[in-house]
């Protein structure tokens, strides 16, 4: 199998087998790309993708999608109301959602699946304070976990380990973004007591995207 490329120890180095690789017991690209003594060759039934997971996994890319519309919406919202540093960290969000949903693409691909493109689906948010979107975030990204834990125990069913493998990382990046989305609950209520909420907004400014840690080799 060609490898999938996992940055898990958070150093921000390339854990692909090559430079600075530790070996199979501790490189995940190790363990994807070398076979244990005992392997056989796999047949094309055998690495055929279980249909609920792949179903799961379709709708999963259409849902992050989704949520690159919402927190559009979101970014739009702010920036017509002035908290452009607001507006900043939700454009930032949009990104993120965009190349979680390419990741999925991706791993489809490399499954030698297909992904069936859906509509997305409008949002549907009604926001009448300037708290609202980060209260919507929160709870939409605790409706992501529940998503993806969905996913991951469904690919555990299905014996799917590789698919399990890359489930792992969606696993931990939600919980960094669930710890996002209630920080900023936290510090939009603190600057609005304090009366720094001008300053906040000027400091979400600096915010850049980031290219996300998992990368996928369909070539």
């Amino acid at each position: 199998m060609d490898r999938v490329v996992i940055e898990d120890d958070n150093d921000g180095e390339d854990d692909t087998g090559t430079g600075g690789c530790r070996g199979i017991d501790h490189c995940v690209a190790c363990t994807y790309a070398r076979p244990g003594p005992n392997a056989r060759p796999k047949s094309k039934e055998a690495d055929m993708m279980d249909r609920h997971l792949r179903e799961l996994l379709n709708d999963q890319f259409n849902k992050e999608l989704y949520s690159a519309y919402l927190y559009m919406d979101f970014a739009d919202y702010y920036h017509n109301r002035g908290l452009h540093g607001f507006g900043n960290w939700y454009d930032v969000q949009v990104q993120e959602e965009r190349d979680h949903a390419m990741l999925m693409r991706a791993w489809m691909l490399k499954r030698g699946e297909t992904i069936e493109l859906l509509p997305i689906a409008k949002p549907d948010k009604t926001i009448t304070d300037d708290a609202d979107p980060l209260h919507f975030a929160l709870a939409h990204e605790q409706y992501v976990t529940g998503l993806i834990h969905t996913l991951h125990d469904a690919a555990e069913a299905a014996g799917d380990t590789d698919s399990a493998k890359f489930l792992d990382w969606f696993v931990k990046e939600q919980v960094e973004e669930e710890e996002n989305a209630t920080s900023m609950i936290e510090r939009y209520d603190k600057a609005v007591a304090d009366g720094t909420l001008e300053a906040l907004d000027t400091e979400l400014k600096g915010r850049r995207w980031k290219a996300p840690s998992l990368h996928v080799d369909i070539f």
